[in-house]
This record gives C-alpha cells, sequence and structure tokens, in this order.
C-alpha cells in the first residue's frame, strides 16, 4: 500500500487507538485519558466494615467527618503548589486571629501540639538545641503538672525528654519551682479533678516567669473554649482539630505566644533533623483545618444543640418504654461536651450483658458503633450521627432489647 493510501486509511480508525475490530457503542468518544464517572465503593473494595456512630469522636473510630466545604477546599488545594511554610504563616494568622492568639500553627493532630509546643519552649529560636532534642543538655528539663492530670497524653511531652514532677497543690507548685523548671502543663479534661484551678495555675506561672500550656484537645463544645483559655493566660493551648471542629482527623491547633509558636516551628516540618521531622501536615489538612475552625465558629450552635437533644430523644423514648429498661441523660462537664444518653437494664428482664448488646449492634445490619457502661447498658452521643441516623440507631436498640427480653409469662 502506498504511504498516502495508508495515511487516509488511518484517518478513519477509532481515535481511542482502539485495534480494527473493536466495538464502540455509537456516540462515544473514548481516549486514554478519559476518566470514568463511575464512583468506587472503596470499603466495600476493601472489605471494611463501616457503621453509623454513635459512640463519638474516638481515633480508632476515625473521630468526626469532614464537612462538605472542608472536603471541597481540601480537593481544591489539592491541583495548585503552594510553599507550606506560607501557608501555614497565612492561615496560623487567620486561626490566631479567630482565636484571640497571638500566633497559631496546623499541627498533626493535638498529640504533635503538645510536642512541638514542648520543644518550643525548651530551645527557643536556637536550631543548634532545636537539633539535639530529645538531648537537654544546657537546657531546662522539668515540667510540673498536677498528680491527677498525670496521665495519657502527657507522654508526648516526654518525647522531648523532659522529666515530670507531680504537685497537688499551691504550696507544693512553690516548692517545686527552681532553674530548671521549664514550663507548667494544665489538662483541661481532668480540671475538675486537681486542686488547682485553670486560673490559679495560670497566675503561678506567671508569678515564677514559667510558660503554661493547657491541652483541651476534646473540650468543644462550647465553642467559647476556642479563646477562653487563650484569654485567660495560658501561654500555648493545643487541641484537636479532627473532633468537635470536624476537620482533618490527622489535624491539630497549636495556638499561644507568638515568641513560642515560631520557636515550635522550627522543630516541624519542612524542616528536616528535628524531632517532630515526622508529625507531617499537608497543605490540604492544613486549609482544610482553617476552613473547619471557620465553619464551626460561625454556625448556630444553638440550633445544632436542640438537634443534639431531638436525636437524643428519639433514642431514649424508643428504649424506655421497654420493662426494664431505664435512661438517663447527663452532659459531660468538659471534654464531649454533648447530650449523652446511658441506656439501662435489668438483667433478670433483659437477658443480655452489656458487652454482647454492644456486639449485637457492630454485627447487625446497619452496623452501629456506641460505648459500653457500667454492668448492663450502652452509652451514645449524637453529635456525630448523619441526619436520620438517631431513628435508624433507636429502632435497632430498641429490637435488640425486645429480643433479649425475658417472657414473663
Amino acid at each position: 500500500m502506498k504511504r498516502r493510501k495508508l495515511i487516509k486509511n488511518l484517518t478513519i480508525l477509532p481515535l481511542s487507538g482502539a485495534v480494527v475490530g473493536s466495538t464502540i457503542p455509537f456516540g462515544t468518544v473514548a481516549t486514554a485519558c478519559t476518566s470514568s464517572k463511575i464512583k468506587r465503593d472503596i470499603f466495600r473494595e476493601l472489605g471494611i466494615r463501616t457503621f453509623i456512630n454513635a459512640a463519638g469522636t474516638y481515633t480508632a473510630l476515625s473521630a468526626s467527618l469532614m464537612h462538605e466545604e472542608v472536603k471541597d477546599v481540601w480537593l481544591a488545594s489539592a491541583e495548585e503548589y503552594a510553599v507550606l511554610d506560607e501557608v501555614q504563616d497565612k492561615v496560623g494568622e487567620r486561626i490566631a486571629e479567630m482565636c484571640h492568639a497571638e500566633a497559631a500553627t496546623v499541627t498533626a493532630g493535638c498529640f504533635s501540639a503538645l510536642v512541638l509546643g514542648m520543644a518550643g519552649v525548651l530551645t527557643g529560636n536556637d536550631t543548634e538545641k532545636v537539633a539535639r532534642l530529645p538531648d537537654l543538655t544546657g537546657m531546662k528539663s522539668e515540667v510540673l503538672t498536677q498528680k491527677s492530670h498525670n496521665w495519657g497524653y502527657i507522654h508526648a511531652l516526654k518525647l522531648t525528654g523532659i522529666r515530670l514532677v507531680e504537685v497537688e497543690t499551691v504550696q507544693d507548685v512553690e516548692n517545686a519551682v527552681n532553674e530548671n523548671t521549664a514550663m507548667m502543663w494544665f489538662l483541661n479534661d481532668a480540671a475538675l479533678n486537681g486542686q488547682i484551678s485553670a486560673e490559679e495555675w495560670v497566675a503561678l506561672g506567671k508569678k515564677f516567669n514559667i510558660p503554661t500550656m493547657n491541652d483541651i484537645a476534646a473540650d468543644v463544645p462550647p465553642v467559647e473554649n476556642l479563646w477562653k483559655y487563650n484569654d485567660m493566660g495560658f501561654d500555648l493551648v493545643c487541641i484537636s482539630g479532627g473532633k468537635g471542629l470536624c476537620g482533618p482527623q490527622s489535624a491539630g491547633i497549636l495556638m499561644g505566644r507568638k515568641d513560642l509558636v515560631s520557636a515550635a516551628r522550627l522543630s516541624a516540618p519542612p524542616r528536616s533533623s528535628t524531632i517532630g521531622r515526622g508529625m507531617k501536615v499537608n497543605k490540604e489538612e492544613i486549609i482544610g483545618m482553617y476552613v473547619a475552625l471557620e465553619k464551626y465558629i460561625n454556625q448556630d450552635h444553638e440550633a445544632e444543640w436542640k438537634m443534639w437533644e431531638d436525636r437524643v430523644a428519639v433514642i431514649e423514648n424508643a428504649a424506655k418504654e421497654i420493662d426494664g429498661v431505664s435512661t438517663e441523660v447527663t452532659v459531660p462537664p468538659i471534654a464531649n461536651h454533648t447530650p449523652t444518653l446511658t441506656i439501662s437494664w435489668d438483667i433478670s428482664k433483659i437477658n443480655v450483658s452489656g458487652r454482647d448488646f454492644i456486639s449485637r449492634l457492630q454485627t447487625g445490619d446497619p452496623s452501629i458503633e456506641v460505648r459500653g457502661g457500667r454492668n448492663e447498658s450502652i452509652v451514645i452521643t449524637v453529635f456525630m450521627l448523619k441526619p436520620g441516623q438517631d431513628k435508624i440507631v433507636a429502632s435497632r436498640v430498641r429490637e435488640e432489647l425486645i429480643k433479649a427480653a425475658v417472657s414473663q409469662s
């Protein structure tokens, strides 16, 4: 075949590059870069159980779900390049303004905020000290905390090499302070368990010129907590981004004094050879955290609370009508401060253990996660439910209670 005739024949072949004999529906233009419009059900594909979250914002249960606005900016920011430090600078300025702080930075969760904040207190702007952590040679190395606050995530502070010093009273603090005291740490969730209040803790820090840090990881709502402790005078405040704020689960916020936040960032990515190098937070998370915070502050919190109360009532009413079942609605005083429903039952009338009841909800269709209570009981929160899921939870809880009811005949 002559070259001119060959070219002419090639021009009438399918544009997709398909071989002769392939079938392409009429009106379809197929190209190598055509993307499928069909959404993949990746959880089903991988065999991963999904569930209705009536338990709460627990990390193991993937905490909260991002709002549509957050997902939109996440995807939009993923389509452009930006210098990470500039993203942190601009977002940090906005967050600081909203939360009444001098400065702020987005971290890889609240734990990361604790580590980086502690590092900033220890090193200041000395890059040689930054590179040496957790070797504290030549640096202050003691952190004061109330005995009742010394549990759980305080391990984040220990990663920097510090030694914890437990105190219980104001006099204990005054006796413990010395030239080696670097910081005073307060766990907000344990505020009611200690003898020293948050206000007194701050005052002691000011008296001895020692920085104070407050861990408020899961302590919104109420929304006022976002600035309450900055206004109170804490030098650093740390919070989770993926709990009540419904931001990216792997994000958090460190806010407070400008000099300390600036020093903390010296131990944070993208800088290498630092204690926080592995605590990366990408531009999508930083921007998503900002939008989530902005949305949370500006939403109608009274209407949201009323919605939660209504959801609790739906589930409570479905359960308490059953003989042998009792219900109680409470609001935790600090962390996860939302209407919380406890459903208890008389084992002689409802023959199922609390553990088995939880298992039945988990393995049912749809799967539902709740928390275990004392003895024969379950604990339900509703602030992570999607619209309409309160009715599903109510129906399933009632169904399982009825199944377990002992015949009185």
